[in-house]
């Protein structure tokens, strides 16, 4: 009589050749999700920077501008921070004024807060880096508590 193989000799190697094939995409599927949700988390960062920036800056003077992109980058005014987002630096801020004349009052214009940021990917598997649509907040300058000028006077004048 004839034996059977029931051990299953044909079929060696085979988990290694299965674990290949799906392996392969198992993990591009992950790694790819991961990449997904930083760039989502930065994303959202970003936004949440240039919208902090932008109310520091209307409510500031215009001599503080440096401040704002600072306040964009760290969160907070001390440089010796980490960036809220890994990468970001005050170069690649832009705060600027609609008008010339800058300051506290009413119908002074607006401020622009720009963040231009590159995303690098930690695996790059579709390609290294991409380069993000600029985040931008444009805000009308505050009144800081004050009211139109009586006379002539400018209540938030400093005397």
């Amino acid at each position: 009589m004839f034996s059977r193989n029931i051990t299953g000799k044909g079929e060696r190697g085979t988990a290694i050749v299965e674990f290949a094939i799906v392996g392969t995409f198992f993990f591009t599927m992950l790694f790819g999700t991961l990449e997904l949700g930083r760039l989502l988390w930065v994303h959202n960062e970003l936004a949440n920077a240039s919208r902090r920036a932008a109310r520091y800056a209307v409510t500031h003077p215009a001599d503080a501008f440096g401040d704002a992109a600072r306040i964009a980058v760290y969160g907070k005014l001390d440089a010796d921070a980490r960036p809220v987002v890994p990468g970001l630096t005050v170069a690649d801020v832009e705060v600027t004024s609609s008008s010339s004349q800058y300051g506290y009052g009413m119908n002074n214009g607006t401020v622009t807060v720009t963040i231009n940021y590159t995303f690098t990917y930690v695996v790059p598997l579709i390609g290294t880096y991409v380069e993000l649509s600029p985040y931008t907040t444009v805000l009308p300058v505050e009144s800081s508590g004050c009211e139109n000028f009586v006379n002539g006077a400018d209540p938030c004048a400093s005397s």
